[in-house]
């Protein structure tokens, strides 16, 4: 039934606008957009929950980081820069410059992200940085903590907001699927940048995320 297909889709968006507004207090606001489904659906939210507030609501700027490690990395920040300004919002790319260890490099490349875009923040008064987190992302942190021999404190989740040095990390999805994301996204037509690290198995993460799809295959939920 369209019609019943439609409301569905008025429905997930209108959860997901009332998860962020829940988050997203005063002042100016920056969203860290890679071009995957998860953080485009987040610029689609962020967006749509600013139109709706009065004289256009807070300055937000969609922040995206090249890190320099694949030769599709500015392309793929220049799409983003066209989908947020099509959306009325301010973008920038942020360039992880210098030597790329040899080792760790997943880790590396997430502590130059993280250390970019909040100092950008600082820099422009942004006091809360969104993060498209999601249910999926709870999932694989919490097993490859266990998969490291966390203790009980170790296991803790993701918090919905994260103090760093002044800059508050906001995660407003923790409890919505990567489904239900890119759900949300074909739903408006919106296409989003598959990042081919996101199938290397090389990855700690990306083989917990293989393991945890064949574990719901098996009717184990996580």
């Amino acid at each position: 039934m369209p019609g019943a297909a439609n409301t569905d889709r008025v429905s997930i968006s209108d959860e997901l606008t009332a998860r962020f507004a829940d988050l997203a207090g005063p002042g100016p606001i920056a969203l860290g957009v890679s071009g995957g489904s998860d953080s485009v659906a987040m610029m689609h939210v962020a967006a749509h929950w600013r139109s709706a507030l009065p004289e256009g609501g807070p300055q937000i700027t969609v922040l995206t980081v090249n890190h320099r490690l694949r030769a599709e990395a500015a392309i793929e920040a220049e799409t983003v820069r066209r989908q947020a300004e099509a959306l009325g919002l301010a973008h920038a790319t942020l360039v992880w410059h210098g030597d790329k260890p040899k080792s760790g490099l997943a880790a590396g490349a997430r502590a130059a992200r993280y250390d970019l875009m909040t100092q950008w923040c600082r820099e422009h008064g942004a006091k809360r940085l969104f993060i498209a987190h999601t249910l999926d992302d709870q999932a694989e942190t919490l097993v490859m903590r266990l998969a490291r021999g966390s203790g009980v404190d170790g296991l803790s989740a993701m918090a919905p907001e994260t103090d760093l040095g002044g800059v508050f990390l906001v995660r407003p999805f923790l409890d919505v699927s990567r489904a239900q994301l890119k759900d949300h996204l074909t739903g408006l037509g919106q296409s989003w940048i598959d990042d081919p690290s996101n199938a290397d198995e090389a990855y700690e993460r990306v083989r917990i995320r293989k393991a945890l799809i064949e574990f719901e295959a098996l009717g184990v939920s996580t």
